[in-house]
């Protein structure tokens, strides 16, 4: 098997990482590429950092070549359009780039596409509808493929949806009554790699083979409340009294994820992600299990019996808690620098007159530094420029406070211990520049 090369897009995601790392280790020459890797990928040779979705037909025709490709797996995808991606160009028009490619390359060479399941019926967003397009795109190529359409994936990292689950668990908070009962059919993450192995092991010209769609899950539908459960029981928090959430709040969630996604953040909670946990994730896998002779692990089995370790426990608190975190952090500097300068500003102004000050250098010290705070805000708020703007706000707060040890040592003493609370703030901005990785 050594011999057959696999090229896996999207190898930094959830399942494409695993399914690198999982079909290596079964003896397959694995290439995986993602506009991004970690760290740890990029001391692999076979790991290719490309801004793939960039890459014109003969481009992707050349990548196929240079490798000797055999099987391609296709596991981009995004949820929701925002600022550097869209739904339309990574599932559509860029599939039909890889299949133009595919026909270009002179190889035979099977594709493997990671799809979602349902009918096109029940399709409302973007997300779903774009991915729909995509399989009649590969359905009508004529070349050797393989539509694979996951339940909802359990993996031993948490991404998106399952870190929101390992939240939910974690606390005790339901959702509202009518998504805590959507069914779902989950599957584990090492299912998904092994039918993709099985696939990759067998001819390509396989007449049986050279046209098929699966949904990937386990048979018996369980609800969301019994996809959260073993989860519950590995935190060891399964007889909690728990609150339901209002739908309103969720809702609300939704918009601000919205808005978070906007500004470049990644929440697992925004328009779509609600849509499609509304929806439900269900299928029929008796095809995918019958041709492949796999046993789907059971949700019990897939998220383990054994407790969860201290690790699990502190990221499933902290997931929820860092959305707080980052807001609190952009409503501080822009609040307290709005303030300073439309509202209070005689009072702002006059802590420097009364500490004696030159007049001329009251008026700028104080609009300067009132600006730098919201500048430090708005830069927090954008995920893109969020670490400058921490560290901008680190080294801010420390200036604040030696400028005042300096020039006005009385103020460490005031009744409300305005540069006593400074301290606190800059250890949480410290914090939350050490939880800035998404993945």
């Amino acid at each position: 098997m050594s011999g057959r090369t696999i090229l896996v897009l999207g190898a930094s995601g959830l399942i494409g990482r695993f399914v690198t790392d999982d079909l290596r280790s079964r003896g397959f020459r694995v290439v995986g590429v993602a506009r991004r890797l970690s760290s740890a990928q990029r001391m692999s040779a076979l790991d290719v950092e490309l801004p793939i979705l960039s890459l014109d037909t003969a481009s992707l025709t050349r990548l196929l070549n240079e490798h000797a490709v055999s099987v391609v797996v296709n596991c981009l995808g995004v949820l929701q359009d925002g600022p550097g991606s869209n739904t339309s160009t990574v599932h559509r028009d860029f599939v039909a780039q890889l299949l133009k490619a595919v026909g270009n390359s002179g190889r035979l060479i099977r594709l493997v596409h990671i799809s979602i399941p349902g009918s096109a019926e029940a399709d409302r967003t973007a997300f779903a509808t774009t991915k729909r397009e995509a399989e009649h795109l590969i359905a009508s190529s004529g070349i050797p493929h393989a539509i694979l359409r996951p339940g909802f994936v359990v993996a031993p990292s948490a991404y998106g949806g399952s870190a929101m689950l390992r939240a939910l668990a974690a606390f005790p908070i339901d959702l509202p009554a009518r998504e805590m009962a959507t069914t779902f059919q989950p599957v584990a993450i090492e299912d998904i790699s092994a039918t993709i192995a099985w696939l990759a092991a067998r001819d390509i010209d396989n007449a049986s083979l050279k046209a098929v769609s699966w949904d990937l899950m386990q048979a018996e539908p369980v609800s969301m409340s019994g996809v959260i459960k073993p989860f519950r029981v590995a935190f060891g928090t399964e007889g909690w009294p728990r609150i339901a959430m209002p739908t309103f709040i969720l809702d609300l969630g939704a918009k601000l994820g919205d808005l978070a996604n906007y500004l470049g953040w990644m929440p697992p909670m925004h328009s779509t992600a609600i849509a499609e946990l509304r929806r439900g994730v269900t299928g029929d896998p008796s095809a995918w299990i019958a041709a492949t002779g796999i046993a789907p692990k059971r949700l019990a089995d897939a998220v383990g019996r054994h407790p969860a370790t201290i690790q699990d426990k502190w990221f499933a608190r902290l997931f929820l808690i860092k959305a707080l975190i980052f807001a609190s952090l952009v409503a501080f500097w822009l609040v307290s620098g709005f303030i300073a300068l439309f509202v209070s500003y005689p009072a702002a102004a006059g802590i420097l007159s009364a500490h004696n000050f030159p007049p001329a250098l009251v008026d700028p010290i104080t609009i300067g530094t009132s600006l730098m705070d919201m500048s430090i805000g708005i830069l927090i708020a954008f995920r893109r420029t969020a670490a400058v703007g921490l560290v901008a706000g680190i080294v801010a707060s420390f200036g604040y406070m030696v400028g005042a040890a300096i020039l006005t040592p009385d103020l460490w003493i005031e009744p409300l211990g305005a540069l006593v609370k400074t301290g606190p703030a800059i250890v949480l901005m410290f914090v939350a520049l050490m939880m800035l990785d998404n993945r």
